[in-house]
């Protein structure tokens, strides 16, 4: 299927039959977010894995009991950065300046700029850029996800605060932000399988400004 018709086909699927996925297919997904873009190159988020079926238990309780959680395969939990420090901006150049063969110095004026323009944000703000980023990833992931013919649900309803205590992502300098459930559709026990996919009309959602 091309890009159009796996959009058509994917949902946000209510209810998965528990089954495994193959790894290599959820591999391509992270790859796809891997590569997705973000601002300035600086990817300023994580992707926890999680196919232990233990956790996911414990996790289900902070989703508000959404069956996805134990059912899916996977668990793709995607969690921003708490911060955007200039340290961590030389980090991320240190390596496009090495893979690129530039010397070390070749970006220092972009790079001064951009820590500015951090620096006189509020530390939530900078965490909510990195959010921001970490949600482009996310949209990617549901894409390749629906061209592998992987059924996924993208849930934005758990207790942030909780899931961050306990996969311990304080002390990695991580917020969760997103959560994608990867897993096989049960079209028998799911209300929304057949229900007619619903859009705003394309004249109704673009504006054209001639």
């Amino acid at each position: 299927m091309n890009l159009l018709e796996s959009l058509n086909w994917r949902y946000a699927v209510k209810r998965m039959t528990g089954d495994k996925l193959p790894q290599q297919k959820v591999d391509i997904i992270l790859e796809a977010a891997r590569l997705a873009p973000t601002s300035s190159g600086i990817q300023p988020f994580s992707i926890i894995q999680v196919t232990d079926k233990k956790l996911m238990e414990k996790i289900q309780p902070i989703a508000y009991n959404q069956p996805q959680i134990t059912e899916a395969s996977h668990l793709l939990i995607f969690a921003a950065w708490d911060d955007i420090t200039s340290n961590s901006i030389d980090k991320v150049y240190e390596q496009i300046t090495a893979e690129r063969n530039l010397p070390a110095d070749a970006l220092k004026s972009y790079t001064d700029n951009l820590k500015a323009s951090y620096a006189a944000l509020t530390k939530e703000q900078r965490f909510e850029r990195a959010a921001r980023q970490a949600y482009i990833a996310f949209g990617v992931a549901i894409a390749a996800a629906a061209t592998e013919q992987v059924d996924a649900t993208p849930m934005e309803g758990f207790k942030n605060t909780e899931l961050d205590h306990l996969l311990g992502l304080h002390e990695k300098g991580l917020r969760s932000v997103t959560i994608l459930t990867l897993g096989v559709r049960d079209t028998a026990n799911d209300w929304l399988a057949n229900l007619k996919k619903v859009r705003r009309p394309l004249d109704e959602l673009v504006i054209e400004l001639n």
